[in-house]
Parts: structure tokens; sequence; C-alpha cells
């Protein structure tokens, strides 16, 4: 288990009856989690405060609407390891952040740290670009792929919010596979990837992304444009019906020849008073040195 407990700008109050309580900034928010269950730890009071509550459907990942409690500014800011980002209230229940990312961001910036060379990245499902902001300012050059040109903004106005336009990062608005396809076809290579795929999703031109169906062709491919003496390849996975050794499995066999090191789990948030911990998503991930 990859655990996250939390920074100045995010924390983990409190869980349980499937919901849990969260602070970003200076905000708190009360939302929908199938694996928060037992009972809640705080009073009542404490989740009457929240400063927003999420309802919506009883679909992962559904839509649904926000019940704001006081005056909110559309956007916030935050801050992590020096990149700041903002945030946002959006209808799929989410903030703009997924904090338990935090253990690979930190990795991956090690990574490119101890290369002792200018590594290449790629982002794939790039979402707002803390992934290409960590990576981009320990040194890496960096390519954000997202089929949302929303979000390719919002990933846009956290580079400025932190004060590194000039980092070399390529925005790029395509769907994530046809994109890799062509990298192939390129001969382009990466010393490091990362994707965070969605269960489902639709690209810019309606092209469907199924985990299930398009996980091991876009494994194959991405297997192709990893250079010969590549750091890393890092794959999370949110709200399947699947185990970590799922995962593992398929990227052993798409790594067979490779070496290196493989691991895989679960990435978890440590609850503040530091007695509970809630899984959120799988990860396997790969160092080839």
């Amino acid at each position: 288990m990859l655990e996250t407990r939390g920074w100045d700008d995010y924390a983990l109050l409190d869980m349980g009856e499937g919901r849990k309580l969260e602070r970003y900034g200076p905000v708190t928010v009360d939302r929908p989690e199938p694996q928060a269950m037992g009972p809640r730890r705080l009073p009542p009071r404490a989740w009457d405060a929240a400063d927003a509550i999420f309802t919506g459907t009883d679909e992962d990942d559904g839509p649904g609407r926000w019940r704001v409690n006081r005056d909110l500014p559309e956007t916030w800011e935050m801050a992590y390891d020096g990149v700041r980002y903002l945030g946002r209230f959006m209808s799929f229940r989410h903030v703009g952040v997924f904090p338990e990312q935090a253990a690979h961001w930190q990795w991956m910036a090690d990574q490119v740290r101890r290369a002792n060379r200018p590594l290449k990245v790629l982002n794939l499902f790039g979402y707002t670009g803390l992934a290409s902001l960590l990576p981009a300012a320990a040194g890496a050059k960096v390519t954000h792929v997202d089929a949302s040109k929303k979000a390719i903004g919002w990933a846009r106005e956290n580079q400025a919010l932190s004060g590194m336009e000039d980092l070399p990062i390529r925005w790029i608005c395509d769907d994530a596979l046809k994109f890799v396809t062509r990298e192939v076809k390129r001969g382009n290579t990466y010393d490091g990837i990362v994707l965070d795929p969605p269960k489902y999703g639709r690209g810019p031109k309606g092209e469907i992304w199924d985990l299930y169906e398009s996980l091991p062709e876009m494994l194959t491919l991405l297997e192709r444009i990893l250079a010969p003496d590549a750091r890393f390849l890092v794959l999370t996975a949110y709200a399947i019906r699947s185990s970590f050794l799922s995962l593992h499995e398929v990227m052993a066999d798409t790594l067979k020849t490779r070496g290196g090191l493989l691991e895989s789990g679960e990435l978890v948030l440590r609850a503040e008073a530091g007695d509970r911990a809630l899984s959120t998503s799988l990860f396997s991930r790969w160092s080839g040195a």
C-alpha cells in the first residue's frame, strides 16, 4: 500500500457510512465514497459544518450536484511541494485534484532527479496537470495529453499560477490511444510514462475508451515507446471491479523483457487522526533503473 497522509492543503477528516469528509485548502467537502464502510468518528455537527456536500447517482463517479452551505469562490488556490493549483466543484464529485496520487507525484519527481540526465515524460489522461508539473519542476520535459480542452485549460491555469510557464511542457488535446499509436509510427520514445485512465470515457472526436478492452492494447503500444533505458511506467485505475493483481499481471506481461522492478497494490489515504485508512484506487508501477 502507498499511503498519503495529507499536507497543508489536504486532509481526510473522517469517513464512514459511504461518505468521506475532506479538507481542500480552506474548503471542507462531504462526498460519496463506497469504500468508506463502518461508523463515522466525528460528531454529526462536524459533518453538518461541511462547506459543500455532493449528492449524485448511485453509479461510480456519476453526475450529480453540489450543495454549497456558505459563500465560496468559483475557484480557490492550494499548493503541493511548490506547485500551486486551483480547486473547483465539478459535476462528477471531483474538485480538480486526487490527493492519493501524491505518492506517485513524489516518486516520479525523485526518479527524474536521480536520473542525472534530462528525461522525457509522457502524461496520458493528464487531467489538471499535477502529474505533469511535478516532474517538469524536477527537470523533465513533459508531454501532457488529455481529451478535454477544459481540463487542459485548467492544467495551464495551474502552470501559470505556479509561475512555471517557462517549463518545457507540451499540452495536447487528443485521444490518448490515437496519440500513442501515432507516436509509435513516428518512432518517438519516452523515459517515463504515467497514465491514470478512467473506467470509461470518450475522446474529442467520440472515440470510446473502455478500460477492460482498451488497456491491454494501450500497454502494448506504450512498451514500444518506452526508451531502452526508460526509468518508469505508472498506471492507476479507479472504480473498477478488479484487484491490483489484474493490473500487475497485465503490466508484468507487457514488460516481461524489460527487467527492473514492478510494484502493485492500492493507493491509500490516511485519516488525519492517523488510526484509519481509506483505499481509493489500484496501481501498478515499474521502475527500470
